[in-house]
């Protein structure tokens, strides 16, 4: 249970909802600069509350209320951007992870922030790991280490020495996915402490972006989504007995071919999420659209249309799987040349129960 925590001058409680023609709504006092990571509260808090961190240096924190409007909440600041931002299971705690190569825990009741870890270079990843004998934070940097930190300790539990430099990672559950500069793909294996479980080779021939894990029916996490660069999506699963055939890729975030050279515009898959319900997933990409898609069947559900004009730079479903945030804002693909100051960084939200349901087989 989170109370109305912390208001900090730089984010006051006014109201409003920004209507899209898609029927979306717009979050108030989104960041005033690119937003790299969004996640919704977990469900074990009855309210909807939703983070973003941003290349503004700063985490902000808004509620969603069931008429749809959203209230900014609180802010903290980083002293450079963050890049990856997570909760705690319980909703008490936001973790942050940044440029400035430290990670720390704002506990939103007491309104305080405090550094939890610290590495060699910018932390790119950050993620919440709760099981039966221990809870700890993985943080993910770009020194090449994963390390694991009791929040309560100056010096990890564990660290990893790792080729490359971390790009992305995911936790659920039991399991754990770590990606790199190298293309490299490591599951971990969490009950019994952080232990290497599996190297995957991925399917993917560019840069790896964004990496989610999914589930079997039974809710129990069995492989996981890698997004690359080059608009494209690998699905894999961790104990196949039949790789060739269940793990595949699929296009995703290119243009329509032009005639008559038959060119196509590709871009990054900025972000993968899963919808906690129906286990079908999202994608967003630097093509300024979200899309929908059926993994199991293997179909597009829905594709967005370009919204202002500029990249999506992440998502997220809510955790009851009602509502869908997505994230207008740049996403460096083009480098600082191309960040558009005048462009402005917007969090859109919508009802997405329905349409991200599987669509009944004929």
């Amino acid at each position: 249970m989170i109370p109305s925590f912390g208001l900090s001058s730089a984010a006051p409680s006014n109201m409003t909802a920004t209507t899209l023609g898609q029927k979306d709504l717009e979050i108030v006092q989104p960041p005033d600069d690119a937003i790299s990571c969004m996640k919704f509260s977990p469900a074990s808090v009855p309210q909807t509350y939703l983070i973003a961190s941003s290349w503004a240096n700063d985490i902000r924190c808004w509620e969603i209320q069931s008429n749809g409007q959203s209230v900014a909440k609180a802010i903290q600041k980083h002293d450079a951007p963050i890049l990856s931002c997570c909760w705690s299971d319980d909703g008490s705690k936001v973790f942050t992870a940044g440029c400035d190569k430290t990670a720390k825990m704002w506990d939103l009741q007491a309104n305080t922030f405090v550094q939890i870890a610290a590495h060699d270079a910018p932390i790119r990843t950050i993620h919440y790991i709760q099981r039966s004998s221990y809870t700890c934070v993985m943080t993910g940097g770009w020194d090449r280490t994963v390390k694991f930190w009791d929040t309560r300790q100056p010096t990890p539990l564990k660290q990893l020495a790792l080729n490359e430099r971390v790009y992305a990672a995911d936790v659920l559950g039991p399991m754990a996915v770590i990606t790199t500069a190298d293309r490299a793909i490591q599951v971990y294996s969490l009950d019994q402490g952080p232990t290497e479980y599996k190297k995957i080779e991925s399917l993917l021939k560019y840069q790896h972006r964004c990496v989610s894990i999914f589930t079997d029916k039974s809710r129990n996490p069995n492989g996981f989504a890698v997004g690359s660069i080059e608009g494209r999506v690998a699905i894999m699963y961790v104990n196949t007995t039949n790789p060739n055939v269940d793990n595949f890729t699929f296009k995703c975030h290119r243009s329509t071919p032009q005639l008559p050279a038959n060119t196509q515009d590709i871009f990054a898959v900025n972000d993968i999420a899963f919808h906690p319900v129906h286990g079908t997933l999202s994608t967003v990409g630097s093509d300024g659209r979200y899309s929908f898609w059926d993994k199991d069947d293997r179909t597009k559900l829905k594709t967005s249309d370009v919204i202002n004009d500029q990249s999506v730079s992440c998502c997220a479903f809510e955790s009851r799987g009602q509502l869908f945030a997505y994230a207008s804002s740049y996403d460096w693909h083009k480098g600082h040349e191309g960040n558009n100051q005048t462009k402005k960084n917007a969090i859109y939200f919508r009802q997405c129960f329905e349409e991200m349901k599987p669509k009944p087989k004929k």
